[in-house]
Formats: structure tokens, sequence, C-alpha cells
């Protein structure tokens, strides 16, 4: 193909080479060397004149190299149906580029699912556990929603019913399609709380009608969640500050937070629960904090938050830059601030809460040299005062945010 040249990646379904238009085959008869999976290229006839060959693993780190090797060679990479949808082609787009890639999309195995179940893809959650953990399922689980979990082998049905029983969705209905589109198509039917198949075939995905149990916990997309869904030890921001702060912060698709001195981790996690796209860093010194970080991350569907284990401003170094930086702790300690304030991209937002006298001068202070906002929320709630009810106020919320 030349140094630098294109490469073709063909989608390709359960069907195989019976299932793929004229051009699509030619495409793959072109080609000196096909890349793909054992599966995929056991799809291929012996006819095929082009060398085949496995991709290497681990995958990623290895992709450079490969494609340098192959540089004078024409070349086409098998993808599983549509190689942009959660497939091959939007990895080697990241590796080498868009413009060296010539995509020939098949099918993608969603489009299969909903065109069996009737479902109208617009109104389908997709989730891959494809080398991700099953816990990021949670995030999407809401009453009446239509789920496709793209499983990560022939044990992830059974595990995705146990997730959901064990959550409050046993009532569930779950769809296990295998082998879409090929000659060993099947379809199996169940529900989330005594799920009846054994494990079959590797090549499958989950769907799921959410119904959640009499009883059962369902959280809410927007900031604000109850404090009680915590593991914490008492840092914790509550309830009606974390929402005010989540609205200072202002999340926006695929951007990335700072959460300084994150506690129970609570702001980075209502973050990420913003969009699918939202990405956070928690930034924890007790270890003790950082272990129930995660933990709350898993529980509350977001388990890519990463966490590091660390007190700013040292742990800070060489964090990717942020969007948004919140300081729920240690802004009295020596260059906190401004090195959050630094980090910042251009019009980046910082908000920063504190509750002690020491801190808000900081704050005051900031706020008379870089300006935006200076808030004092107070929240009282009520209680028990002898057979009266009573209201038990909390300390005050001193609240800065800025665009600096």
């Amino acid at each position: 193909m030349g140094t630098g040249g294109r490469v073709t990646v063909v989608g390709i379904g359960a069907d195989g080479w019976s299932g793929l238009t004229p051009g699509a085959r030619e495409a793959v008869e072109a080609a000196d060397v096909v890349l793909g999976s054992p599966r995929q290229l056991d799809l291929l006839p012996e006819s095929l004149t082009a060398t085949p060959r496995a991709w290497p693993s681990p995958l990623v780190a290895a992709l450079p190299g490969l494609f340098a090797e192959l540089a004078d060679r024409s070349v086409c990479a098998l993808a599983s149906g549509d190689p942009m949808f959660f497939g091959i082609g939007a990895t080697l787009a990241r590796v080498l580029g868009p413009d060296r890639l010539r995509v020939v999309p098949a099918p993608s195995s969603v489009a299969l699912a909903c065109a069996r179940l009737g479902w109208p893809a617009e109104d389908v959650d997709v989730v891959s556990v494809v080398g991700r953990p099953l816990a990021r399922i949670r995030r999407a689980l809401a009453p009446g929603r239509r789920l496709i979990v793209l499983s990560a082998g022939a044990e992830s049905p059974a595990e995705i019913a146990a997730l959901l029983d064990g959550d409050g969705w046993g009532p569930s209905a779950l769809a296990l399609l295998e082998q879409l589109g090929g000659p060993r198509e099947r379809v199996l039917a169940g529900h989330a709380s005594d799920w009846p198949h054994p494990p079959g075939d590797a090549l499958n995905l989950v769907a799921v009608s959410c119904e959640a149990a009499p009883g059962a916990r369902v959280l809410g997309e927007t900031a604000g969640l109850p404090d009680d869904v915590y593991d914490h030890d008492g840092q914790l921001t509550k309830r009606e500050v974390r929402a005010v702060t989540l609205a200072l912060l202002g999340p926006r698709a695929g951007e990335l937070l700072w959460d300084v001195g994150a506690g129970a981790g609570s702001i980075a996690i209502e973050w990420m629960r913003a969009h699918p796209s939202c990405r956070a860093v928690a930034v924890e010194s007790h270890l003790d904090r950082v272990a129930a970080i995660s933990h709350n991350a898993d529980a509350l569907g977001v388990p890519g938050l990463r966490v590091v284990s660390g007190r700013a401003p040292g742990a800070l170094t060489d964090l990717p830059t942020p969007d948004a930086v919140f300081i729920g702790g240690g802004v009295t300690g020596d260059g906190v601030l401004d090195t959050c304030l630094a980090a910042l991209r251009p019009g980046g937002r910082l908000v920063a809460n504190t509750v002690t006298v020491e801190a808000e001068g900081v704050l005051a202070a900031a706020h008379a040299r870089l300006g935006g906002t200076l808030t004092r929320l107070s929240v009282a709630r009520a209680g028990a005062v002898g057979g009266f009810t009573g209201w038990r106020p909390a300390m005050p919320v001193t609240i800065w945010s800025v665009t600096p």
C-alpha cells in the first residue's frame, strides 16, 4: 500500500463471505494481507490469495509497529459488523488517523438485534462490557428503558442477569441473541431473577427491558443523589450543596473534571453520571477514602472514575488537563489553588467549597483578585425536638466559582 497508504476496513457479520456486498468482497480480494480475529479469518474462502494474519495481543500497543511492517503491502482489516461502532475501525482511526482509512461497513449487531426485537434503535441505550467493567450497566438502568449490552463472552449473560437481580432489577426481561445474522443465529428469553440458560455462544449480546422490583431504589440522573447511597466517613459533600456545586461546574459531554480532596468522590461520580462521555479524576490523600471512592463509583455505575491517591498539589502532576476543577478539601494548602487555576483549559471552570474561616479567607482573597462569584449556602433539615419538629441547621458552606 506504500508508506502512509490507506487501510481498507471491511465489516463482516456472522453470515461470513456470503453476506458481504460485491464491493466488500472486492476490497478483501484486492489485499495482500487480511487482518482479523481467528474467528473472522475462518469466515474467508480458501481460494483467497491474500495472507491471513491474526491481530497481535496486546492490540493497541502493537498496531504502529504492525502497520510499519506492512507499509508496502495492500492491507484489509476485518471488523465485526459496523467497524466504527464499538469496533476496530474506531481504534485504527485513533492510531493511524481517519484519513488513512477506507471503511466498508456491514450492519452492526445492535441494528440486527433491534430488527429482531422490533425495537426502535433511537430509543435504545447501548452499553459495552467488552474489556470494560460490568458495573457500567448500572448507570443506564431506569424503569421502562431498553438496553442492549455488548457481551464480553459466553459467561456475560448470566453475569448481567446476576448484577441486575442483585441491584433490584430482577423482573427485567432479557433476550440473549447469539450469532446474529449467521446460520446459527439463536434467540433465548428469560428474566434476570431466574436466568435459566447455561453459557452458549461467545458471540452474543443481551437485550434488557428494565423493570425494577417492588421496593427497589431507583436513582435519577440529575445531581444531588441521596447521601446514603455513598459509603463515607462523614467527608461527603451533602446532597443540597452537591446539587448547587454540580450546577456551577456545569458538566458537558466529553469533559474532564479534577475532584481535589474528593472525600467520598460524590462530585466526581455525579459529574460522570451527567453524560456517558464525561470523565473525572478523584484525588484523595486518605487511603480508606480512596477505597470508598472506588466502591462508590462501581456501585453508582461509573467504574471508569480514575482515583489518585496523594495530596495536592503534588498529586496533580502529570494529570490530563481538566475542563473543570472542584476543590472540596485542602484549599488552604500551599499552592493548591494556584496549581488548579493554572491547569485549567481556556474557558474552564473552578469551584471551591469550604466550611472554615481560614479557607473562606483564601477564597475571599481569590475572589478579590480574579472575580467570579461567592455564595454562602445554608441548609437546615427538619428533625425531632422532643415531641415536636424543629430545624437543625448544617454548617454553612462558602462556594467560590470562577472562569479565570
